[in-house]
Formats: C-alpha cells, sequence, structure tokens
C-alpha cells in the first residue's frame, strides 16, 4: 500500500467521474461547440455568481491569462513572496506578461491592506513601474493551508477600487477554504475581478482549472489562452470530470481536514518534530529536527511506503486528499510513532 502525501495533485479519478467522463458529450472547443464544456465554465460562473468562465488545462495557465489581461508591459503585480504566480509558475509573470512583482512578506502567504498600501507605486512617479495588479492565493500553499478572512479580503478590495487596481484570486485550493471557513462562493465573485479555481487537486479532476470573470474580461481571456497554446478540441471529456468534481466532491474535502490535523496531533509528539504551522485544510508543515533533516527523514518514510515532499530546508510537507484512506491515516501514524 503507497501512501502518497506529496500534493493533492496526484489524485485520481473515481470510477464514478471515470463513468461521467466516458458519457460526456463533446465537440470543438475552440469553436465554442462543446457543450460539456460550455456546461462546466456555466456552472462554474454561476457558482460564484460571475458571468463567464473559461475551461484551461492548468491552473498555471488561468493565472497566467488573467495576469496578461489585466496588465500592461511595464506594469507591476503586487502578491505575497510566497505565492504560487511568483515561486512556481516558471516566471510566467515576466514571460508571459511582460511585468514585474512586489513582493510582500505576510504571515503565511497572507497579506494585508496595510501592506498592500505601502506596496502601491505612485501612478505620477515615472520612475517605477505602474501597480495595476492584486493578486491574492487562497488558501495559500506555503502557507500550510492558510486561509483568508472575509474581512480582510474586503479591506484589499475597496484599496484595489480606491487605487484602480484590479484584484485577481489564485483558488487553486479555494474549495478547501470555503469548505474550512463555511464560506459563500458568491462572496468571492463579488470582491474579485477574476478568480481561478483548480479542478485537479482536492476535487480529483484528472485534469484542468476554470478561469472565472466579467464577460469582457473572458472574451480577452479566450484570445490569450489559444496565444499560449491552451485551445482545445473536444475537451469534453475533461470538462465532465470536473462538473462531477463541482457536484460531488466539494463537502468531502471536510474529510481531508480532519485527516490533516490528525496527523498533526500526533506529530506534535514526536522527538524529530519543531514547530508546526496550525493546520486549516488539508496541508500540514512541520519543521524537522535532529536525528532528521527533511531529505532523511522524506526518504525514511518512503522506506515505509509513505511519500512525502521536503518544501524547505527545515521543512517537510504533507497533502491529504481523497486517495487517502482512514486506513492509510492509521498506518502513518503507527509510522510515525516507531520512528
Amino acid at each position: 500500500m503507497l501512501i502518497d502525501y506529496r500534493s493533492d495533485t496526484v489524485t485520481r479519478p473515481t470510477p464514478a467521474m471515470k463513468e461521467a467522463m466516458h458519457a460526456a458529450a463533446v465537440g470543438d472547443d475552440v469553436f465554442g461547440e462543446d457543450p460539456s464544456v460550455n456546461s462546466l465554465e456555466e456552472k462554474a460562473a454561476r457558482m460564484f455568481g460571475m458571468e463567464a468562465g473559461l475551461f484551461c488545462p492548468s491552473g498555471t495557465m488561468t493565472n497566467q491569462i488573467a495576469i496578461k489581461v489585466h496588465t500592461v508591459p511595464g506594469d507591476e503585480v503586487i502578491c505575497d513572496c510566497t505565492a504560487h504566480i511568483y515561486q512556481y509558475e516558471g516566471g510566467g509573470i515576466a514571460a508571459n506578461s511582460g511585468a514585474s512583482v512586489k513582493l510582500l512578506n505576510g504571515y503565511r502567504g497572507l497579506i494585508t491592506a496595510e501592506m498592500v498600501a505601502e506596496g502601491i507605486n505612485s501612478f505620477d512617479d515615472v520612475h517605477k513601474a505602474r501597480t495595476s495588479l492584486v493578486a491574492l492565493e487562497n488558501t495559500s500553499n506555503r502557507g500550510g493551508g492558510s486561509c483568508y478572512d472575509m474581512e480582510d479580503i474586503e479591506a484589499i478590495r475597496s484599496l484595489c477600487d480606491t487605487n484602480g487596481l484590479a484584484l485577481h484570486l489564485d483558488g487553486a485550493r479555494l474549495f478547501n477554504a470555503l469548505v474550512a471557513r463555511e464560506q459563500d462562493p458568491t462572496d468571492y465573485g463579488r470582491l474579485f475581478h477574476s478568480i481561478s479555481i483548480c479542478l485537479s487537486k482536492g476535487l480529483g479532476s484528472p485534469v484542468g482549472s476554470v478561469l472565472l470573470g466579467s464577460e469582457a474580461f473572458i472574451k480577452k481571456a479566450r484570445r490569450v489562452r489559444k496565444l499560449m497554446g491552451g485551445g482545445m478540441r473536444q475537451a469534453g471529456s475533461l470538462a465532465a470530470a470536473g462538473s462531477y468534481a463541482l457536484d460531488y466532491h466539494i463537502q468531502r474535502l471536510a474529510q481531508d481536514h480532519y485527516h490533516a490535523n490528525k496527523l498533526a496531533e500526533i506529530l506534535g509528539y514526536q522527538s524529530f518534530v519543531g514547530g508546526i504551522l496550525p493546520v486549516e485544510t488539508n496541508i500540514l508543515i512541520f519543521e524537522v529536527v535532529q536525528p532528521y533533516t527533511p531529505q532523511s527523514f522524506v526518504a525514511t518514510l518512503k522506506e515505509h511506503g509513505i511519500l512525502a515532499f521536503a518544501i524547505s530546508p527545515t521543512q517537510v510537507r504533507l497533502v491529504t486528499h481523497l486517495d487517502i484512506s482512514e486506513a492509510m491515516i492509521e498506518k502513518t501514524i503507527e509510522v510515525f510513532e516507531h520512528l
């Protein structure tokens, strides 16, 4: 029994999801004629109270499309220093949009309106890049699955409105936040100019993310998707998996959160564990101390059939997901207690 905590991207379609994929009606999506893709885009937009959606192969693409639509070359994007759009998207902000980045030192990946205010460049200062976009990540991967308070997002949106800035959400794990905080997705649709939601992490789809925004925004985004090579043809089978996930796999995320907290509780008693970031959702990040290093600890776990990820020179990350069963959690606990 292999137990894979490296990421929630390792999930595989369930038998019922495969059936939905097999039965999907398909067409040419570049022509706007794939009924399953159209249905997914409409469903996701309706869920968040937004006008339109765009189905893309990955969350990196939806984020990068949004940044390109919101900016022009020479602009500047404000985000946390640990943000996925900066750390893990291949320098796409520079390569795709010709924009620079103002990095903020938030708390566990979360930034505040006060921090954003200090990062905005004066429009009248010709020496500096024009600030045009603020990007948030919820939940924050490097923050250990941390979640924004709605009041903090509202304050940032108010600041953006005052300064004429767009507000984008990298919502790769937004559904984890919605479940953990019992939030209404339409509140996010009200506060953000664009939202990227990922279907291939905790929701268990094999591929895909949806970019949400106004009809005018998505019209521009569709052109950028084509420019980036993201136009898909008979993509209905993939879209059907996403629709199934939205219908059946959201509320079950609470089980992943329970599993992550259960592991954190046990790790708190182990001598080889230092600090543990607060566990709010399905990501558990903890410090490894002697006699292990993160690398040697991960290697030791692998010998026991458990896969994990050394996320920094001092920390290991575990991510729970729908392919992690209760029996796997108990097996992991047994290994932790005997290391």
